[in-house]
C-alpha cells in the first residue's frame, strides 16, 4: 500500500486533526496535503470499499510488511523506538461483530504461536486502543526490565494489562458514612503552599487525606477530575470516559478562568463545570481541597454537603498494593517490548468512511473491522534483550539469520578446510542455513565474532580435531563443547538443530 497517503481519506476518517504530531504532513507540489503513513486503516478501508460489494465476498483479511514512518519525539533504544520502522500489518473486514470477534481471536492466537515459536518470553495483555481507536485491544509484550512499558499480571488469575489501561478494584463502601461526624468547613490560609507534599507538611496531614482537583480540557470542554491525594490521575482513563479525541491539562490561564485561582489551589466547592471523581473518595470524610483563591485551601470538605459529584469512576493509575480487579489476587509489576497489537476496531471507519456491503436481504450493512500489527525489527531488537551474555547475542533459531556456523580454524591445511566445505555442502542439500566462516583470521578471532552473531550452533573443525576423525559441536546457549564423528557429522547436525526448534515451539 502507499507510504505516501492524501489527506482526504484521514480527514474523512476525522483523524487528520487528532492523531497528533507523530502523524508527518507535507504538501506535494500541486499544494494538496498529504502525510507519510503510520498506519493504513483509512488506506485499506478505501480500496475495500471500492472492492468488496457482497456478503459473499467476506470474511477477508488483507495484510502486508512495509515501512512505516513515525515522527516521534524522542527516537531511542535503536530499533526499539525509531521514526522509521518495518511492521507486519493486517486488516479483517467481517459481516458482523460475531465475525469480527472470530476474526480477532483467530489473529491472537497466531500472534500468540508466532513469538512463541520466535522463543520470545511476552504477555498479551489488555491495552488501550489510543490514535488506532475501537473497543477493545492486546499488546503483545515481550518480558524485560529495559522495556518502556510498565505492565503488570495478577498472580491467581488470567488478568493482564499495561499500566493506562489497568482497572483498578472498587473498594469504597468499607466506611459507614452514616456513622461519620462532619465536621464544620473550615476556610484556612496556606501561603504559598500549591504542591501535596507542601500541604501534608504545612498541615501535618496524610496524603490520602487531601483531594486534588485537576482542570482538564476535553475537546474544548472543561471538566474537573478529582483524585486522592496519594494517586495519580490516569489521563486515558478520563480520555475515554469522556469520548474526547483530545485531552490536556488546562494551562494557568484557563484554571484561572474557571477557578478564580491560580494553579495549585483549585478546589471542587463552588465550581460550574462536570465533576467526575475517582472511586476513593466516595469513602472520604472530613478532607483537604483547594480553595479556589489564592493561599486558601478548605478543610473538612465533604462530598454531598460543600459540593456535588457527576460521577464516580475508576480514575487513577494502579499502583503498587492494589489487587487484582478480576479476583482480588495479586499483583506483579515489571517492564515489557512492546512487538504485537491487535484491535477490535468495530464500524469506526467503515462508518465514518462508507465502507458498506448488501447482505442476503439486499440491505446495505457496514463494515465489521478488526487491525493487527507485528514490529518486525522490534521483535528481533526485544529477542535480543532476552537472549544475550557477555560475549554477545543468544538468537533463538527461529529468527537467527543462520542456524549453523562452520568455524574451520586453519584455513592453510587442507584437510581442515576439505572437511569444513563437505559439510557446508551437505548442510546446504538439506536446505540448513548455514555460515562457512572461510576468513584466513587467528581461531579467537572466529570464536568471538561467532559469539557476537549469536548463530544457534557452532561447528568447529581444527588440524587436531579432523585428524581424529571428529569435530567439536556447540549450542550457543550452553557451555560444554561436544566431540562427533566427521563421518555422520551432517546428520548429527541436522539432528540437532531439529532439537532446538523443537525446544522453542
Amino acid at each position: 500500500m502507499p507510504a505516501v497517503q492524501p489527506a482526504e481519506l484521514w480527514k474523512e476518517s476525522g483523524r487528520w486533526d487528532f492523531y497528533g504530531k507523530e502523524l508527518l504532513r507535507f504538501k506535494d507540489r500541486h499544494n494538496h496535503d498529504a502525510c507519510i503513513g503510520p498506519t493504513h486503516e483509512e488506506v485499506i478501508t478505501d480500496l475495500v470499499r471500492r472492492e468488496i460489494h457482497s456478503y459473499k465476498q467476506l470474511p477477508v483479511n488483507f495484510y502486508q510488511i512495509q515501512t512505516k514512518f513515525r515522527d516521534e519525539i524522542r527516537p531511542r533504544f535503536g530499533v526499539m523506538r525509531c521514526r522509521e520502522f518495518i511492521m507486519k500489518d493486517a486488516y479483517s473486514f467481517d459481516v458482523d461483530e460475531a465475525g469480527g470477534d472470530r476474526s480477532y481471536e483467530t489473529m491472537y492466537a497466531a500472534y500468540t504461536r508466532i513469538f512463541r515459536r520466535c522463543g520470545l518470553r511476552f504477555r498479551a495483555v489488555e491495552a488501550d486502543s489510543g490514535s488506532i481507536g475501537g473497543s477493545f485491544s492486546h499488546e503483545f509484550m515481550v518480558l524485560s526490565d529495559t522495556g518502556e512499558d510498565e505492565i503488570l499480571n495478577c498472580t491467581k488469575c488470567a488478568y493482564a494489562a499495561n499500566l493506562e489501561k489497568a482497572e483498578v478494584r472498587d473498594q469504597t463502601g468499607v466506611t459507614d458514612l452514616a456513622s461519620q461526624r462532619l465536621e464544620p468547613l473550615q476556610d484556612i490560609e496556606t501561603p504559598n503552599i500549591r504542591t501535596i507534599d507542601e500541604l501534608t507538611a504545612f498541615l501535618s496531614v496524610r496524603p490520602d487525606q487531601i483531594v486534588k482537583t485537576l482542570i482538564f480540557n476535553a475537546d474544548g470542554n472543561v471538566v474537573a477530575a478529582l483524585i486522592r491525594g496519594d494517586h495519580e490521575v490516569n489521563e486515558v482513563k478520563l480520555k475515554n470516559l469522556l469520548g474526547a479525541d483530545l485531552i490536556e491539562l488546562a494551562d494557568p490561564n484557563l484554571v484561572a478562568e474557571v477557578t478564580g485561582a491560580p494553579m495549585g489551589f483549585a478546589g471542587p466547592v463552588g465550581l460550574n463545570m462536570e465533576i467526575i471523581a475517582d472511586y476513593a473518595i466516595r469513602d472520604m470524610v472530613n478532607f483537604i481541597v483547594g480553595g479556589n483563591k489564592v493561599d486558601r485551601h478548605l478543610k473538612n470538605v465533604n462530598v454531598g454537603r460543600d459540593f456535588n459529584v457527576d460521577q464516580f469512576t475508576d480514575l487513577r493509575m494502579i499502583a503498587k498494593g492494589d489487587k487484582c480487579p478480576r479476583c482480588g489476587g495479586d499483583l506483579n509489576f515489571g517492564r515489557g517490548i512492546e512487538v504485537g497489537h491487535v484491535f477490535k476496531l468495530g464500524t469506526k471507519y467503515s462508518n465514518a468512511m462508507r465502507a458498506v456491503y448488501l447482505d442476503e436481504q439486499g440491505e446495505e450493512k457496514l463494515l465489521f473491522m478488526g487491525c493487527y500489527g507485528i514490529g518486525v525489527a522490534r521483535t528481533v531488537a526485544a529477542a535480543i534483550e532476552q537472549n544475550h551474555d557477555q560475549d554477545g547475542m543468544i538468537l533463538p533459531i527461529p529468527i537467527a539469520p543462520f542456524e549453523v556456523i562452520i568455524l574451520p580454524l586453519q584455513m592453510y591445511q587442507g584437510d581442515v578446510v576439505g572437511a569444513a566445505e563437505r559439510i557446508y555442502k551437505g548442510l546446504l542439500d538439506q536446505r540448513i542455513d548455514v555460515l562457512l566462516d572461510d576468513r584466513d583470521v587467528r581461531p579467537g578471532v572466529k570464536f568471538k565474532d561467532a559469539d557476537l552473531l549469536g548463530t544457534p550452533l557452532r561447528i568447529t573443525l581444527s588440524e587436531k580435531t579432523v585428524k581424529e576423525g571428529k569435530l567439536e559441536i556447540k549450542v550457543r546457549s550452553e557451555r560444554t563443547v561436544s566431540l562427533i564423528p566427521l563421518a555422520n557429522a551432517p546428520e548429527v547436525i541436522i539432528q540437532k538443530v531439529k532439537d532446538l526448534y523443537g525446544s522453542a515451539e
